[in-house]
Order: structure tokens, then C-alpha cells, then sequence
């Protein structure tokens, strides 16, 4: 069957049909059932009147169909919607601003549903792809401080850099099916013809008893799921000895998470990712394991820094968002609104502009805040978060959540006393809400904005 797009994949996918490809509920499949599976996909859809250039939802965690199906959609020319249960009341308006046409969904079990839904895409944007008979991808933001924007990519600038062969590693697909992390995660992990480790529950106990019983290589997380591991101790009770390299990216990691993670694994490359839904991954080098300043680029990559805020021109950016107006500049730079600090060819993320807090002219970057109170005892999670005073224009208010049993009065008064060494008095919080909430979402990443006391 001759091949468009995916050709390097199937390729190597022959060349290494004994190794392992991907383990779901403990079982192995190997690269060659893969290639069976995408090639048997691919006469499966046209079978089932899927037209080539049709908008389809993948409703789906990783599974080896999941898989076999996102790989043979892109070969049939499709316009790729990934959806998870993360999201799951959120489903009908992501089919409804992607105008997807039909609906696959993959259950727990691994068998596939199909839906025609009888919408025909009309969206300038897709009717572009369509025209050009290219296969695309649709990402959601995670939305975590407004309403969430629709990327629609062409697919195939962002296969370009998986065609350069890198290290074959077994990878866990932690970052979820439908999030720009997830779906680099897997392509990267395929096209070195690595294994692919996936989990249904991302527990942190779950994740430790799968590095153990599947020797996983590569963990990318997120720093709030880095806390929650160092919180539960999970580590103590595997063997996580396989592990060679932790990357961390979606947030800003808080520098005290950083450090306890590399004392407790010395001999793990710890590994600052960056990437957006707008433009993809790019290639990164931390300073060291250690250093939250990094290396960002790679091939197809250009950034540059303006009035402090780090911009990006990518080969594999975005057509444009389906839902909002288009953030580029008119020479074609994509606005990130994270705040660097930039030392010689490396920067450091401060964090995100639109969350900056300002106390009379003072800046203040929430994820400093949060880096010295989980450093105190019995904190389990904290959200940092700037709130309107009449006086100051903001102040700190930090959404805590406890394991001590304190009252409020009693643990203000101690983490007044412990940010007094630590934090100038501005950026000490002036009000707290202690909530037994969880203040992350189901892509363990901090919920800024949406926090309820």
C-alpha cells in the first residue's frame, strides 16, 4: 500500500516488527502487529465511508487501536480531533467548534464506536486543509484561566522532525492522547521504534509500579505530578532504577520541587521541556538537571525576546486558532506571554504575563511563592493567585491545602513566620483559604484561575 505521510513510520515499523512497540494492560504488542493493525485501519475507513480530508474526533486514551487508528487517519488524510475523558463534559462544544463530521471512540476495552454526525466542516481554516487534501491536527488549550482555544495544525510540518532517527528509549505516555506533549511523547517514542508504556491511571503509585514492571526509560511529567510523587512517597516501594531521564514541562516548575527531585534521583537526567499547543515542541537542553535555565530550539525553530516576553517562529506552527483571533505577528511570531530572563544563549520562564501579580509597581511571579511554601511542613499543594486590594492594586492570596489539622489562624501565623526568611514582605501572602479541593486539573497541571475556595 503506498503511503503519503507516514511512510518513514510504517518503514521502520517492518524493519523492527519483533521489537516492542506498545504495552496496554500489561499485554505487549509488537511493531509488527502495529503495521498490521495501521494498514488493516486504513482499509477499515474507507470501508466504513470515512472520506479521505474528513474531521474526526478520536475520543480515546492511549490503547494500541488509539494508536493504529491516529496513525492510519493521518495517512488517510484527515483532520485529527483527539479527545479524552479529561475533558469529558466539555465533549459536545469541542465536536461542535472543530465541526467534526464523525466521531470514533475507543472504550476501555479497545473496541472502536463509530458516529457520523452529519456536520459538514465550513471553517476557512479547515476548508484550506481540506482543499489541499492534508491531513491536520485539532488541539484544545487546557483553558485553566479562560475559555479554551482550538489550534488547528497541518500535520505534516509537525512529522517533519520525527524523520531524524534519536535515541530508542521505553516511554511512558504520561501527558495525555490529546495534549501537544501526549502526542509528541508517542511520535517520538515510534519513530525511534522505542516501547511505549501507557497507563490508564496516573496515580502516582500507578506510575511508579509501571516504571518497575515495565523498566520504563523516559518519564515526561508535569512538575504538579512531580509533587504529588515527592507527597505520597510512592518511590520507596519500587524499583525505579530503569529510569534514565524525568522531563518536566506545561507549567513552571517551582525551584524547591526541582531540587528534592534530583537529590532523590541523582543519576536521573532531569530534562526542562517547552512547548505549546500553537507551535509544538521544541528541542531543549537544560543547563544542568538541577537548573531551571534552559536551551530552546532545534531545526524549524526561531526565538527571540521582546520587552521581556519570549516569542516563537515556527516551521510547525498553527494555521490559526478555529475559535479566536489569530496571535501572531505580521512577520509571522507567535506571542507566547511567558516572562523570561534570558543569559546568554539560555532563558529561564518566570511565568506567565497574564499571571503576574503587581503590589504597587512590584512584581511578583506566583510559582515563587509556591516554591517556598511547599517547602513547609504539611503543605500538600498551593496555589498562588493575585487579587484586587483598593491600596496596592493586587495582593498575594495563596489557596493551600493541608495535611496538619491546623486552623487557619494557626497556619497563617506560621507561614508568615517561615516567609519572613525566606520572601521580600510584599510577596508574602496577605490572605489564605485552606481548601481540601484538589488545585490541579486531570492534565495535573495547576488550575490558576479557577479556584475554589
Amino acid at each position: 500500500m503506498s503511503t503519503r505521510y507516514i511512510g518513514f513510520l510504517l518503514e521502520r515499523f517492518a524493519a523492527h516488527a519483533e521489537q516492542d512497540a506498545i504495552v496496554w494492560n500489561d499485554k505487549t504488542f509488537s511493531y509488527g502487529w502495529m503495521l498490521e493493525a495501521v494498514n488493516r485501519w486504513m482499509r477499515s475507513l474507507e470501508q466504513q465511508g470515512i472520506r479521505r480530508s474528513a474531521v474526526v474526533s478520536l475520543e480515546a486514551d492511549f490503547s494500541p487501536n488509539a494508536v493504529a487508528l491516529m496513525l492510519a487517519l493521518i495517512e488517510w488524510g484527515c483532520i485529527l480531533v483527539p479527545i479524552t475523558s479529561s475533558v469529558e463534559a466539555k465533549k459536545p462544544e469541542f465536536r461542535a467548534i472543530a465541526e467534526v463530521e464523525s466521531i470514533l471512540e475507543i472504550t476501555p476495552d479497545d473496541e472502536v464506536g463509530q458516529q457520523i454526525t452529519g456536520v459538514e466542516a465550513k471553517h476557512e481554516l479547515i476548508r484550506q486543509l481540506k482543499d489541499a487534501g492534508r491531513p491536520g491536527l485539532v488541539l484544545f488549550s487546557s483553558g485553566s484561566t479562560g475559555k479554551n482555544k482550538a489550534a488547528l495544525h497541518d500535520f505534516v510540518p509537525l512529522l517533519e522532525k520525527f524523520k531524524v532517527p534519536r535515541h530508542t528509549l521505553r516511554t511512558m505516555t504520561f501527558l495525555l492522547f490529546d495534549h501537544i506533549g501526549g502526542v509528541n511523547t508517542l511520535l517520538y517514542a515510534l519513530s525511534n521504534t522505542g516501547c511505549v508504556i501507557t497507563v490508564a491511571d496516573r496515580s502516582p503509585e500507578a506510575v511508579c509500579a509501571a516504571v518497575q514492571n515495565h523498566r520504563v526509560e523516559l518519564l515526561p511529567a508535569s512538575p504538579t505530578f512531580l509533587n504529588l510523587l515527592l507527597l505520597s512517597r510512592a518511590y520507596e516501594h519500587y524499583d525505579l532504577s530503569s529510569l534514565r531521564m524525568i522531563t518536566y514541562g506545561t507549567e513552571v516548575m517551582p525551584e524547591s520541587t526541582l531540587q528534592r527531585i534530583h537529590s532523590l534521583f541523582p543519576n536521573v537526567n532531569l530534562l526542562q521541556t517547552y512547548g505549546l499547543s500553537e507551535v509544538g515542541i521544541l528541542r531543549s537542553k537544560s543547563k544542568a538537571s538541577d537548573s531551571l535555565w534552559m536551551k530552546v530550539g532545534g531545526e524549524g525553530f526561531e526565538i527571540r525576546v521582546v520587552d521581556g516576553l519570549l516569542e516563537i517562529k515556527a516551521a510547525s506552527a498553527m494555521l490559526g486558532y478555529l475559535n479566536h483571533p489569530s496571535p501572531f505577528t505580521e512577520d509571522g511570531w507567535f506571542r507566547t506571554g511567558d516572562v523570561v530572563e534570558v543569559d546568554g544563549e539560555y532563558i529561564r520562564v518566570l511565568g506567565r504575563k497574564s499571571e503576574l501579580i503587581n503590589i504597587g509597581g512590584e512584581k511578583v511571579y506566583p510559582v515563587e511563592v509556591e516554591s517556598v511554601l511547599l517547602q513547609m511542613e504539611g503543605v500538600e499543594d498551593v496555589m498562588v493567585i493575585g487579587v484586587p486590594n483598593p491600596i496596592t492594586g493586587h495582593m498575594v492570596e495563596a489557596h493551600v491545602k493541608l495535611s496538619t489539622g491546623e486552623t487557619l489562624p494557626e497556619f497563617r501565623s506560621r507561614m508568615q513566620a517561615f516567609c519572613r526568611e525566606r520572601l521580600a514582605r510584599f510577596k508574602v501572602p496577605q490572605k489564605v483559604v485552606l481548601v481540601e479541593n484538589d488545585l490541579h486539573s486531570g492534565r495535573f497541571k495547576k488550575l490558576r484561575g479557577n479556584v475554589n475556595g
